[in-house]
């Protein structure tokens, strides 16, 4: 499997979502609370009931014989504790005390006063309290039950009347764990440019209101994933010191119609009363699609929110202070209306960060890591073509998690080198055995790119070859360009179709048979001659003109809304075989040329696994092939 940095693409993760709590559930609870009060009023309501009774006269007996020791008189209640500690308890009459009830039965006064009695006061809260305990506990238990289940079920059911209202989350200006200046993005030069008028007009409007100019109403941020629209916006907050309302286009939307428009209508409100401020949607592709296009899954509820955003939009006051800001890595879908002078009329363009900016994103990013003597992030840049400031984000955290894996203190240069293959590929996978014939016919395979791109004139020298997997690849060949591009040539574009049948010409050359290995081979290379026909104008039979329109009217990547006839798409799948039969015949070559060469680096492989740049370039050299160096000649 071969690799080029300049056709990666990534993708960002999205937020997570709070659960709601279940009815279900909160029922549960509410059943093993009640059953749980039951139970400890049941264990200390009736302490009694386990005290043997005996009658008035009984106990007069007792008192006349000496064999009372204490009496508790509680009320009507007594407790009785003989001299030999054995408790009992007996009842008087209420309105008699105990010395004329006992006198009644015939107990003397001296031999009462023999008897220590204990009168306890049942008059206060106490008393009150464990009486009408009873009475009131399941009373309140049932009402805060209802009230528990009522709440609930409003917690749900008010939903409906809060969807009109706006889930933007707010950035307050004077937290400073989370704001982001200008400062904390590197790169972007251009971008920050742009954004440091809006910067400027929110703090001193004043000087741009005098003079009769009007700063931008809305500015959209353009860009692959990853290159950090979303940081920027936030910097330009930050930098101005104003709240920030950040939200997802996608959040406008409900099940609700109408209910998007609302939201927008709240949204807004808000910003103006907390202005001078900044509205931030990402990934307004979602709502702000062209409208009655009949594609993109558009319907009433996202055309209504939509139109509620032009409506806001178009009703600003130069003095509202308020600036809307967008991200998408769509442009090209978004309705004319949206991105007119008016609404969003700046465009800013974030690209894939240089070799320079990628050394400084990765300073950022290093940080807060303790790195080793021996890291030289600008080898890490230069390795790194095309990677975005998220790539470079993960590169860094990957590394300091290999280190950490390890027991090290400090992250090595080593760990950052692992680090791109893992972003790039993913983590080895170390339990994937093959078999000597299988790593034998992976070990051709990988060579078989590694030989073709370093004989070819116009492919990107070799930097390392594996048979390790990685990912879904068995085994992956690493190039690397000498020099930023901006531009792709034809010739280079051929030159990476040969190498990218590298493999497989390797595999029918070497055994006689092919495997399933280069399936993702032939793929990149029948969609790049596909792509040089039908978007760059290379071919000579179908002329300079682009056959694929509109770029984003795709489904799984292949164009199913196509403006040219039969014949000029037959033509097209020609030109595509004729682009990869040329390929494949100068792959042919190369390797029947440096037949040893290819061997020699197939056993090495098997041997070894792993070859870096320096290994390689000694056997390739030892065959006569010289490698390719910085001041190669230019394209003419």
């Amino acid at each position: 499997m071969d690799i080029n940095f300049l056709n990666k693409k990534t993708e960002q993760n999205k937020g997570k979502k709070g659960k709601e709590p279940k009815f279900g559930r909160s029922l549960a609870l509410a059943l093993f609370f009640f059953m749980l009060i039951t139970a400890f009023y049941l264990a200390v309501s009736d302490t009694s009931k386990n005290t043997p009774e005996i009658s008035i006269s009984d106990l007069a007996k007792s008192v006349s014989a000496g064999e009372v020791k204490n009496i508790l008189v509680e009320g009507e209640k007594l407790t009785i504790t003989y001299k030999n500690d054995e408790i009992k308890s007996t009842k008087k009459e209420i309105e008699s005390s105990l010395s004329q009830t006992l006198f009644n039965y015939g107990v003397k006064p001296d031999a009462l006063s023999k008897t220590n009695v204990e009168i306890k006061n049942e008059s206060g809260f106490g008393f009150w309290l464990m009486n009408m305990l009873p009475f009131f506990l399941p009373v309140i238990f049932i009402v805060l039950f209802f009230w528990y289940l009522s709440r609930q079920v409003k917690g749900a059911g008010m939903q409906a009347f809060s969807f009109g209202q706006s889930k933007a989350r707010i950035t307050d200006p004077n937290d400073k764990n989370n704001k982001v200046t200008f400062k904390d993005v590197a790169g972007c030069k251009e971008a920050k440019e742009e954004l440091k008028e809006i910067v400027d007009f929110l703090k001193s409007p004043k000087k741009f209101l005098d003079i009769g100019a009007r700063i931008p109403k809305g500015v959209i941020l353009t860009g692959a994933p990853g290159t950090g629209k979303t940081l920027l916006a936030r910097a330009v907050a930050g930098e101005s010191s104003v709240p920030f309302f950040h939200l997802s286009g996608s959040e406008f939307v409900e099940m609700f119609v109408g209910v998007g428009a609302s939201r927008v209508r709240d949204l807004f409100k808000m910003a103006k009363k907390a202005a001078p401020a900044i509205i931030f949607v990402d990934e307004i592709d979602a709502i702000g699609r062209t409208r009655g296009g009949g594609f993109g899954g558009g319907n009433d509820e996202r055309e209504q929110t939509l139109n509620q955003i032009l409506v806001e939009m178009d009703g600003f006051e130069p003095n509202d202070k308020v600036i809307v800001m967008a991200a998408t890595n769509r442009p090209d879908v978004l309705d004319p209306a949206l991105v007119r002078p008016g609404r969003f009329d700046r465009k800013v363009i974030l690209d894939l960060p240089d070799r320079a900016d990628r050394e400084a994103i990765l300073k950022i990013h290093a940080e807060k890591k303790p790195l080793a003597e021996d890291i030289n992030l600008k080898l890490i840049a230069e390795r790194t073509p095309g990677f975005s400031g998220a790539d470079l984000y993960s590169l860094m955290n990957e590394g300091a998690i290999l280190a950490a894996r390890e027991n090290r203190k400090k992250v090595f240069q080593f760990d950052l080198i692992r680090a791109i293959e893992k972003v790039m590929l993913g983590p080895e996978r170390k339990s994937h055995l093959l078999s000597k014939k299988e790593k034998e016919i992976t070990a051709y395979h990988e060579a078989g790119h590694a030989l073709v791109a370093s004989v070819l004139p116009y492919a990107d020298p070799v930097h390392k070859v594996s048979i390790i997997a990685r990912g879904n690849a068995g085994g992956y060949t690493l190039k690397l360009p000498l020099e930023e591009k901006r531009l792709q040539y034809k010739k280079e574009f051929i030159d990476d179709i040969a190498m990218s049948l590298g493999g497989y010409v390797a595999e029918k050359m070497i055994f006689g048979d092919i495997t399933t290995g280069p399936s993702s081979d032939l793929q990149g290379a029948t969609n790049l001659a596909r792509a040089m026909i039908t978007r760059f104008g290379m071919s000579d039979v179908i002329g300079p003109v682009a056959l694929a329109p509109n770029g984003g009217r795709s489904l799984n990547g292949e164009v199913f809304e196509r403006d040219y006839s039969e014949s000029v798409s037959t033509k097209i799948d020609s030109e595509v075989s004729k682009i990869i039969d040329n390929g494949i015949k100068s792959a042919e070559k190369v390797l029947t040329e440096h037949r040893k060469a290819l061997d020699a680096i197939a056993n090495k492989l098997i041997e070894v696994e792993t070859l870096e740049q320096e290994e390689y370039e000694k056997i390739i050299v030892a065959h006569g092939i010289t490698p390719k160096k910085k001041d190669i000649e230019k394209i003419g």
